[in-house]
């Protein structure tokens, strides 16, 4: 299983500074506003090519999201179905509070996070325990207070990307989903915060919590 991997900003996961692979601003960029409003609002009127024009316009991008969070095609194309199944019966409920772009997010991450927990992947420490623990942690005190970080030597990128496959897959759902989103589709944290109807300080402990776990699977590489 490998994660679709093809633009991670290693810094965030490896404490670098120096060394990192942006992200690019097709897969950051989301969708303009006013094409989808038009296009949500043509749905809502009963027009079903307009949905279908939505479904093709965040296939990719919800595609790479929901693989990276599960690691396996057929969960995701089943997932991925199931997903827009959904927001196509409850469209009629959509009244712009958020953009379509989060909405849709929303409803993918939520429905892959209850998918993975389903299927047995369950995390038995309490989040909010997590929560609460990783932001009275001197470490990410001075960290997020502070625009510094400590550089790492370079690491093979080929075999790095299939132990961070491996690391991913240790993770809780919910903080694959922030590792997802943050770094791998560039998402700033508000707009993660949306998604997830949580603060932004949540996502940033929850991302500490996540690269502080995966900087420890993936300890040897720092050693190089």
């Amino acid at each position: 299983m490998e994660l679709a991997l093809p633009s991670l900003p290693l810094a965030n996961l490896l404490g670098a500074s120096a060394q990192t692979i942006t992200v690019s601003e097709a897969a950051a960029a989301p969708a303009p506003v006013n094409e989808d409003v038009e296009l949500v609002a043509r749905t809502q009127a009963g027009d079903a090519s307009a949905f279908d024009t939505l479904v093709v316009k965040y296939s990719p991008r919800l595609y790479g999201l929901v693989y990276n969070m599960t690691s396996n095609h057929e969960d995701t194309n089943d997932l991925l179905q199931d997903i827009f199944a959904k927001a196509y019966r409850s469209i009629s409920g959509f009244r712009g509070k958020s953009s379509f772009y989060t909405w849709m997010h929303t409803i993918a991450v939520n429905m892959t996070i209850n998918f993975l927990k389903k299927r047995g992947r369950r995390f038995h420490m309490s989040l909010d325990d997590i929560d609460a623990n990783v932001q009275n942690d001197k470490e990410f005190i001075e960290l997020t207070s502070s625009s510094s970080s400590n550089p790492v030597r370079e690491a093979d990128l080929s075999e790095l990307q299939q132990r961070l496959n491996e690391a991913m897959m240790k993770l809780s759902p919910e903080h694959r989903a922030v590792v997802t989103m943050f770094d791998i589709q560039g998402m700033p944290h508000a707009e993660i915060s949306k998604i997830l109807g949580i603060s932004e300080g949540t996502v940033r402990s929850r991302l500490f919590y996540a690269h502080r776990q995966l900087q420890n699977y993936l300890e040897e590489f720092r050693k190089k």
